[in-house]
């Protein structure tokens, strides 16, 4: 895999390309145009999961109507670099889709496909929850190995 980021201003903005044309911005501070990188590793936890809960969800003939995640982050306050120490992730579904089909896409997922979800183990505890139909299940935690 390869990507290319060009700078593009004065300021700390840069241009990215990946791969497979897609194009977006990244930006160091809030006020500048674009993602932050550790927003991006944020959303990259989170897309990957999707993608595999949706696919497992899929096989088992699960109907999946809708689908949100939302992620947060907390990072060391005392630290440089300042890295992701928890991410909790919420994962929302409506659908006739059973809630111990959900939980146990969810875990496959994160503890056997996700490879971002691999790459931050190690260092970074991992939490989810999810609501199914508007009911809202515990999921589980990975801590750091």
């Amino acid at each position: 895999m390869t990507v290319h980021l060009e700078r593009i201003n004065d300021a700390i903005q840069f241009q990215a390309e990946a791969e497979t044309g897609y194009t977006f911005s990244i930006g160091s501070e809030p006020e500048h145009e674009g993602v932050r990188p550790m927003e991006m590793v944020a959303f990259s936890f989170g897309g990957c999961s999707s993608i595999d809960i949706l696919s497992i969800l899929k096989k088992q003939r699960q109907p999946v109507e809708r689908f949100d995640v939302a992620v947060d982050g907390e990072r060391a306050t005392d630290a440089v670099p300042a890295v992701f120490t928890t991410l909790h992730v919420h994962y929302r579904l409506e659908g006739e889709v059973e809630p111990d089909k959900v939980r146990r896409a969810i875990e496959l997922s994160l503890d056997k496909y996700c490879s971002v979800s691999k790459m931050l183990e190690p260092t970074v505890e991992l939490a989810y929850t999810f609501t199914v139909n508007g009911e809202t299940y515990e999921g589980g935690t990975r801590s750091p190995e």
